[in-house]
């Protein structure tokens, strides 16, 4: 089977519970109201371009003309059947969370990952799960090698999550760009 390179196509991705897939409008509630938590942001700070531009709908028109050239940012939706059947959901389900492929190194088959999810999702093994997918459809549909990923050290949850998936720690405490302004402690992992 060819493997396919990364960003030729914005990736599909089904699993028993979850869907990751490209975002579109109809995303815009549940990701402003991902935006605009504080407990999102002070432990997944804004490395993802929603945050750039102060309206979504926006954001999500350009999602994949402007973003595109660095990271690939996609949605996370749980399926229908675990939804609580209040909450509004498109065909894929309920929105939850962003994944991003981010730091594309074509030369070497490296790239990171990043996961983020609404704070209503949390503790639910969506991080994890997420993690697991992302992994699995690139050591097996592209040509990625090695695949990395940060946090904060703060963060024990993404720490753990992590561990559970297979990472390693390779940098405690070095210096990343955040989108704080500054460079930031963080933790370096490498699958």
């Amino acid at each position: 089977m060819q493997k396919k390179k990364l960003f030729t196509e914005i990736p599909y991705i089904e699993g028993e519970r979850l869907t990751i897939k490209e975002i579109t409008q109809a995303d815009a509630p549940a990701l402003q109201e991902m935006v605009d938590s504080e407990a999102v942001y002070r432990l997944e700070p804004s490395f993802l371009f929603e945050k750039k531009y102060d309206d979504v709908h926006y954001v999500i028109d350009h999602l994949y003309d402007e973003a595109f050239k660095e990271s690939i940012i996609m949605g996370i939706y749980l399926k229908d059947q675990l939804c609580n059947t209040d909450e509004q959901s498109g065909a894929d389900g309920q929105f939850c969370g962003l994944a991003e492929f981010y730091g594309y190194r074509d030369d070497i088959h490296k790239v990171s990952i990043g996961v983020r999810l609404m704070e209503r999702y949390w503790g639910k093994g969506i991080g994890a799960e997420t993690l697991n997918m992302l992994v699995d459809y690139l050591y097996n549909e592209t040509d990625i090698e090695i695949i990395a990923a940060s946090s904060l050290p703060d963060n024990h949850g993404s720490a753990g999550i992590l561990r559970k998936c297979g990472f390693d720690l390779v940098v405690h405490n070095g210096l990343e760009d955040w989108g704080f302004g500054e460079p930031v402690p963080t933790d370096k992992w490498i699958k």
